[in-house]
């Protein structure tokens, strides 16, 4: 599971900030109001006008974050410059507070932005101004962790989810075109992704599902929201989670829809405690595994089991990459556990493996499997529940890049989940690896944990800061170019295209980052 950055100096590694309250969904007009504060824009004389087009979550379905004809290099970027700010208005719920209320990267298409906050709330902007068009307005926190939620965009609709519903609505006036309130049982979780749309099917995932089946992967029809398949991500939990009673499994970043037939997701941990694991061992398939599926039917095609027995938070919930090797079809993953793999995208067969970050030796679920780890308190590891891989990760021109966190995490129990003690600087960095052999070709340390998602345009590399930062590093040497104060900290991916970059500056509120400043999308271009 995705651990929530708290909003206090030190993120906590605690999951979960329990919220219930009944979902009531209507479409409001950009004219009639309709929140407690309204959100407003405001435009920077001066700017150049925003171009171009971030279609998908992760700028194309290949899921690359290669920005899609990108102007914006090192020749140019110093030249970025504000051109608007649309500013969400309302008070932060208690959920917004902890993790920000904005989590998840906009889509740009046909002129206009999507954008989706924590409270599940959708708006429409014209890419140009930032203006508002209209807004589908929820207000219901999201249940079980910082999303990402988001929205997806195909054949004229717009694809979200809150955490008990999903949704499709006319993309030009956010009227209702379907919504399904039955889609999860009890314990099979809530829906935190945000969904792909492909071939007329909408691919989405519940998470932290606590029943026997754990979390849920599904496809819908885009046009009547039917369900077309399920496939449950647990395969009857082990005692060690059944003795938690917590949850297990489940996928909350965007999934991989291939050329093949196939659709690919990267499914979370088993959420059980340190205890539990050397108590009662168990593989726990099919959590902190990639999951490749027969897209049209959701027949399993294979499988690759990162971390057995887990009990680190060690996911593999990275968006999966579709790249090549020679020729040959590879899916590029990672996560948590702070590795990044490259499988044949048919087999599911391990090409290469390479830890990214900073490891501290500690690789004891295999043991624990085996009955073999004698644990002497207090336990810490590194990386743990809020690194490694946080965010998505890149691929283009022959490399891999990716945004780690470096923060260890200490276990004073065995009791406990994913650890309870913060025990070093919240740190991270950037890295690029050899595509073809996994190889690091750099690696550059950053003052404060990046979780902007890489993105590459032209022979730069983007993230931000979680204390509120843009940087642009040069792609072939890691050296950082470009550094851009944001008005408030961050917690969400950017999207780069055209000559705009579009960051969600919806951070946690911290004592670090200007916290109680509004949250904001803020568009950056250049001439």
């Amino acid at each position: 599971m995705r651990t929530k950055l708290t909003g206090r100096g030190h993120p906590g590694a605690r999951l979960l900030v329990p919220v219930v309250s009944l979902v009531l969904v209507v479409a409001v007009p950009a004219t009639s109001g309709g929140s407690i504060s309204a959100p407003t824009t405001k435009a920077f004389p001066g700017a150049a006008v925003p171009t171009g087009s971030w279609p998908y979550p992760n700028g194309d379905i290949n899921n690359t974050r290669d920005a899609p004809d990108s102007a914006i290099s090192s020749a140019n970027v110093s030249g970025l410059r504000e051109a608007w700010a649309f500013k969400l208005g309302s008070a932060a719920s208690s959920v917004e507070k902890a993790v920000g209320s904005l989590t998840a990267p906009p889509v740009v298409a046909d002129g206009v932005v999507y954008l989706q906050d924590e409270d599940a709330n959708v708006y429409a902007l014209a890419l140009g101004t930032g203006k508002l068009e209209w807004e589908y307005r929820v207000n219901v926190p999201e249940k079980s962790g910082p999303g990402p939620d988001g929205v997806a965009v195909a054949g004229g609709a717009v694809y979200g989810d809150t955490s008990t519903s999903v949704f499709a609505l006319n993309a030009v006036t956010g009227k209702t075109i379907w919504v399904d309130r039955h889609l999860l049982n009890r314990g099979q979780g809530a829906f935190e992704i945000q969904p792909q749309v492909a071939d007329g099917r909408v691919y989405l995932a519940s998470a932290y599902g606590s029943g026997a089946g754990g979390g849920v992967l599904m496809a819908l029809d885009a046009s009547t929201g039917r369900t077309l398949w399920r496939f449950n991500t647990v395969l009857g939990p082990g005692k060690g989670v059944l003795a938690l009673g917590v949850g297990s499994g489940g996928a909350w970043e965007t999934p991989l829809v291939g050329s093949d037939g196939s659709v690919t997701f990267g499914i979370g941990n088993p959420y059980q405690s340190l205890g539990s694991a050397i108590a009662h061992p168990s593989r726990l398939l099919y959590t902190d595994s990639e999951v490749n599926l027969d897209a049209a039917t959701g027949k399993l095609r294979w499988y690759y089991q990162a971390v057995p027995d887990d009990f680190s938070d060690h996911d593999l919930q990275a968006s999966p990459i579709s790249t090549s090797i020679g020729g040959v079809p590879v899916i590029i993953t990672g996560g948590k556990v702070g590795y990044v793999y490259a499988l044949n995208a048919q087999t599911g067969a391990l090409l290469w493996k390479t830890p990214v970050g900073e490891h501290n030796g500690h690789d004891d679920s295999a043991l624990a499997l085996s009955h073999q780890l004698w644990i002497k308190l207090p336990y810490t590891i590194l990386p743990g529940s809020l690194g490694g891989i946080l965010s998505n990760m890149a691929v283009a021109g022959g490399s891999v890049y990716v945004a780690t966190l470096d923060v260890p995490v200490t276990f004073t129990s065995l009791k406990v989940v994913d650890g309870d003690k913060v025990t070093g600087p919240e740190t991270g960095k950037v890295e690029a690896l050899n595509l073809a052999t996994g190889q690091v070709e750099w690696d550059t340390k950053v003052p404060s944990m990046p979780l902007g998602a890489a993105t590459v345009s032209n022979d730069l590399v983007f993230t931000t800061l979680y204390s509120g930062v843009l940087i642009a590093l040069n792609s072939g040497t890691g050296a950082i170019v470009y550094r851009q104060k944001l008005p408030t900290s961050t917690n969400a991916p950017i999207a780069v295209f055209g000559n705009t970059v579009l960051v969600p500056a919806g951070g946690p509120q911290t004592s670090a980052s200007s916290g109680g400043k509004i949250s904001q999308l803020v568009a950056y271009t250049v001439p």
